[in-house]
């Protein structure tokens, strides 16, 4: 397999196209699209975001230092594109998309209530990176629609069907491949072998 050189730049795709919310201190609330997003340690919990300080959400993330990432679907799509590239400068996202605001609990900033999950964070650290300003915060809460939690308290993201951005457009997921240490198991469903297991 041959490959040809590129220029330096950010080619770690496909990445979760997420609508974040925002507010100022006088709880006036606007949502951003943001593909530089990410975890970034699981104890404490913590994500990161990464805004360019020209856009209309950067003042709000340095007043109240709280955000919410809320997750986008195939239904979601199109309000994730608007709020990418709509400002809030000049329109109410929220009202020209029909979102609804929902309380948030451990933050002051709103949910969307038609995300599948809400990751309600607050800003431990902000770095000056160039282009963009990374917010880094810790996870206070989640909130999570009961429709896709199963009987055992099992929660399946994949039945909201979430999207991913890779080089401008926008994806939904593909058919399932395995789960977690599959490649090691002796069997994958219990009849066949793994044909990766030595």
């Amino acid at each position: 397999m041959s490959k040809v050189s590129f220029k330096a730049g950010n080619m770690l795709y496909p990445l979760p196209a997420v609508m974040v919310s925002t507010a100022d201190r006088e709880g006036s609330a606007n949502i951003i699209t943001v593909a530089w997003a990410g975890t970034i340690c699981t104890n404490p919990p913590m994500v990161s975001i990464s805004v360019r300080p020209t856009r209309y959400s950067h003042h709000m993330l340095m007043e109240t230092r709280e955000f919410v990432i809320n997750l986008t679907t195939k239904e979601l799509a199109r309000a994730a594109d608007f709020c990418g590239v709509k400002s809030g400068r000049d329109i109410d996202k929220w009202k020209e998309l029909g979102l609804t605001r929902a309380a948030a609990r451990e933050v002051s900033v709103p949910c969307i209530a038609e995300s599948p999950v809400n990751i309600e964070c607050r800003v431990e650290r902000i770095e000056q990176l160039g282009s963009h300003d990374m917010f880094i915060a810790r996870v206070a809460a989640v909130q999570v629609d009961d429709a896709y939690i199963d009987e055992r308290g099992g929660f399946h993201l994949e039945q909201a069907e979430p999207i991913v951005y890779s080089h401008g457009d926008y994806f939904a997921l593909g058919s399932r491949l395995g789960k977690f240490g599959y490649s090691v198991q002796k069997r994958l469903d219990g009849k066949k072998k793994n044909r990766y297991h030595k």
